[in-house]
This record gives structure tokens, sequence and C-alpha cells, in this order.
């Protein structure tokens, strides 16, 4: 169920609803809010990054309150994740997962959600670098969860999100290596 809710594309469906152009094929045709961005303006991104937090988030809080132990909660984290990057739905063309994963990490525990949140907020600050920002926050996720949440299962699904996010943005690390890689609002 949690895979099914995760391949609910809310960039797509958002930019149908808002009679914008399939997100897969403007801009960097990624579906996903930064992209929504770019081609539908802030109310519409805004939009497309609460569903997409909303897809993690809501499968991981109702295994919490079916009694789910964290092992189970990690695995559901997984699968609507995995639900992000390769919907069912759309062909199995997805996000790159940053707002799922941040979504099924508020549900997971919302200090560890937080935090993650909070380090995005400061790189994205910094560095005007959505993708850096990202990446940096996905990086020090594991020892936020290692700090609160000190649980094996947990742990590894953190890791396990955190490597195919990473694989999912090669495209961003290789322009953030060239110096190309481009800045929140350009």
């Amino acid at each position: 169920g949690a895979y099914l809710v995760g391949s609910l594309s809310s960039a797509i469906i958002v930019c149908r609803l808002m009679g914008l152009p399939d997100p897969r094929g403007q801009g960097s045709g990624n579906p996903g809010a930064t992209n929504v961005l770019r081609i539908g303006g802030k109310k519409a991104a805004a939009i497309t990054l609460l569903g997409d937090m909303l897809k993690g988030l809501l499968p991981v809080l109702l295994a919490k309150i079916l009694g789910a132990g964290v092992a189970v909660q990690a695995a559901t984290a997984v699968a609507a994740f995995l639900g992000h990057l390769y919907p069912v739905f759309f062909g199995f063309r997805g996000g790159k997962g940053v707002a799922t994963m941040l979504g099924v990490l508020l549900g997971i525990h919302w200090q560890i959600g937080l935090l993650t949140i909070g380090t995005w907020l400061v790189i994205a600050k910094l560095f005007k670098i959505s993708s850096l920002a990202a990446l940096l926050a996905v990086l020090v996720t594991p020892l936020y969860v290692w700090w609160l949440v000190p649980n094996r299962s947990l742990l590894i699904a953190v890791v396990f999100m955190g490597v195919l996010l990473y694989w999912r943005h090669r495209e961003n690390i290789r322009d953030l290596i060239k110096g190309s890689e481009g800045k929140i609002g350009a």
C-alpha cells in the first residue's frame, strides 16, 4: 500500500490540474517540486512539495497507528520512497525523492525530519542550490538517526534511501562538480 501511495506523482497530478505541461517533458524533465517551480511557479511547486511529503508521511503514520514496530515503519518508508522514484502509475519514471524522504523521516521521528529539513534550509540559504542542499542533508541524516533512534533497521533504511537519492541525483552531482548546477529561482 505504501508503494502505491508513493506512486502517486504529485508533480504530474498538480500540473494536470493546473493546466501546466507535463513536468517530465519540461525543464529538467524531473517530476518534482523544483522542476514544477521552474515551469509553474511557487504555488504549483508548494502544492507538489506538500503532496510529495504527505505521500511519505501518511503511510508511515498509518503503520505507527496500527502498532507497527520501527522495522515495519522503516520498510513502509522505503516502500513509499520507491513508489515515488519508480511509480507504477506513471511508467516507473518518478522524481528524485527528496520531499518524499523528508515526509517519511517526519513520520518515523519528527525530530529527525526537522533536523534534516533544517539542514536542507541552511545549505539552500547559503549556496542557493537545491540539489546540493538535498545531498548534504541526506548525507548527515544517518547521524541524526543514530543519535535519536539508534535502530539498525531504521539506519539501514535511511542509508538505502540516501544511496538511491544520490543515484537519482547523479547528473546534478556532475553539474555541481563542473560548477554548472542551476541556482534556486534561476
